[in-house]
């Protein structure tokens, strides 16, 4: 039986008590994959090389996260619903700044003060309602509207996230694309089941000029191509190519006769196109 997700078991200052912020502050395998998670945020927020930015951690936990950003030279704040998450930070002495807050509630910082945000496995919590006041939808508005407002133009956020299903990220696209954000969805190894992760990379406004948009991993540039409305794979482009092949064909056939099946003899109209029958 698949575990159930966290925010369907307990809200999140439930969920991480004193005792659930200390098993997570001392899992090294979460360590592991939200570092790797925040590292790649970082990536996809592509910074230009310019003095330290001023960077949002929404969710920040026990500062993850921020150690990522510190480590690249950067200043942080970090938001969390937690306060023994955010105690758990605060014990082993990391350098950004915290602030006890629901993102649900918005983010409550002035007009363009940051110069980009992240956050790693949180947003999905939005899409929960944890108290008969919560309505997803509002709070969802709340926080992207407020969010955009405290990004400085053309600035980036990256937001990771475990969506519970296609609704959940149509739900959270079309907040974001609302409170005017341009960008959208990005997925890394999208043919992966354990692998696979999706990313929120949005844009306050629309994005600098000169910047690329950013490219997903585990996707190669060249395993896909268009063809009209369709998009096929490297096999079935191969497949479609050689459909006419007569050598494609009848090497066909030997193999098959190789492997012991019954197969027709060759002929003159081997790999011949049919003509077809009105």
């Amino acid at each position: 039986m698949a575990s159930r997700r966290p925010e369907h078991m307990a809200p999140a200052t439930e969920f991480y008590s004193a005792k659930g912020a200390a098993k997570y502050a001392a899992s090294s395998r979460m360590s592991v994959i939200q570092t790797a998670l925040a590292t790649r945020c970082f990536e996809l927020l592509a910074l230009p090389p310019s003095p330290p930015a001023l960077l949002l951690d929404i969710g920040t936990g026990t500062g993850i996260a921020g150690n990522i950003l510190s480590d690249q030279g950067h200043h942080w704040v970090g938001s969390d619903v937690s306060e023994n998450m955010l105690q758990k930070a605060l014990d082993d002495d990391v350098p950004g700044d915290l602030m006890l807050a629901d993102a649900g509630d918005g983010v409550p910082f002035r007009m363009g003060c940051f110069d980009g945000a992240v956050s790693v496995s949180a947003i999905q919590w939005l899409c929960n309602a944890d108290r008969t006041e919560h309505n997803p939808w509002k709070r969802m508005n709340a926080f992207f509207a407020t969010l955009y407002a405290a990004l400085r133009k053309s600035a980036r956020a990256v937001l990771q996230f475990y969506p519970e299903n296609v609704a959940q990220v149509e739900l959270l696209t079309a907040a974001a694309m609302r409170a005017g954000f341009s960008g959208g969805l990005l997925v890394d190894y999208p043919n992966s089941a354990k692998a696979k992760k999706y990313f929120l990379v949005l844009t306050a406004g629309p994005p600098a000029k000169g910047v690329a948009p950013p490219k997903p991993l585990g996707v190669e540039e060249d395993s896909q191509v268009k063809v009209g409305s369709r998009r096929l794979g490297k096999r079935a482009r191969r497949a479609q190519e050689a459909v006419s092949n007569k050598d494609w064909v009848i090497s066909k056939k030997e193999r098959r006769r190789r492997q012991g099946h019954q197969t027709k003899p060759d002929s003159k109209y081997t790999g011949r196109k049919r003509r077809v029958q009105f």
